[in-house]
């Protein structure tokens, strides 16, 4: 019998993930010739980047997402992938731990309370959408920006922005981070190459040198499904338009 045609590599590994997990990773290998991600090193900044896990910091991981600065402090950004889809819906149970190292969580696990998607991902999966805001809840009294503090999210800067890239490979327990320039995929999603961003790692924020988040990991392919290739949604007046409705 004619083996059957391979899917996209990271549609393949979202759908085991959704069946075992009910929740999803992305993939996002070397290429020769690209720059490959390299272990990072715990900083003020890279603390705010963490895991996304089911029920424990140990649970099942699902993806990566990072603490951005809001008026209540208690606000994540992620790939609406990672939280959402039409097919299962919201997920439930999962907590997010900033830092996360070698099963060391020095802030702590943070519960997931409310998750905010654009009703254009929530309906049809569109990957013009491929961006979520997750609210989390207090931790010993404080909310999460209080404790690893938040980068700003950065809107409307356009293609070509020198970013450091860090994200948390399920295989893993230590995060990884690519330093690259960002390029257009298409006038409404960009891209980089770097090889390691392999499961997991969808989510990863995007930071300018100035701190700003310009994009995470999904979009176009739900992150990419060629080794050494990863995108984003071009974080435009819609991602605005989207935290303005997570923060409201």
């Amino acid at each position: 019998m004619a083996p059957r045609p391979a899917r996209p590599a990271r549609t393949a590994r979202t759908a085991a993930l959704a069946a075992l997990l009910l929740a999803v990773g992305t993939a996002c290998g070397g290429q020769d010739g690209a720059p490959t991600a390299e272990v990072a090193q715990q900083s003020p900044t890279g603390d705010r980047v963490g895991t996304l896990s089911i029920r424990t910091a140990q649970g099942p991981r699902a993806c990566t997402a990072s603490v951005v600065h809001s008026p209540r402090g208690n606000l994540l950004v992620t790939a609406a992938h990672c939280v959402q889809s039409r097919r299962i819906g919201l997920l439930d149970g999962l907590v997010f731990t900033p830092g996360y190292r070698n099963g060391y969580t020095p802030y702590g696990t943070w519960p997931v309370k409310a998750i905010t998607v654009d009703p254009r991902w929530a309906t049809e999966d569109d990957p013009e959408y491929d961006v979520a805001f997750v609210t989390v809840g207090m931790l010993d009294g404080r909310e999460i920006e209080d404790t690893v503090g938040g980068n700003p999210l950065g809107t409307g800067q356009g293609f070509g922005l020198s970013v450091s890239v860090t994200g948390y490979p399920n295989e893993s327990d230590e995060p990884i981070t690519c330093a690259v320039r960002t390029s257009p995929q298409s006038p409404t999603q960009e891209r980089f190459d770097c090889g390691g961003y392999t499961d997991g790692t969808s989510g990863s924020p995007w930071v300018t040198a100035n701190g700003a988040v310009v994009g995470v990991i999904g979009g176009y392919q739900e992150g990419g499904d060629t080794p050494g290739t990863s995108y984003s949604v071009a974080f435009d007046q819609r991602v605005a338009d989207l935290y303005r409705k997570a923060t409201t």
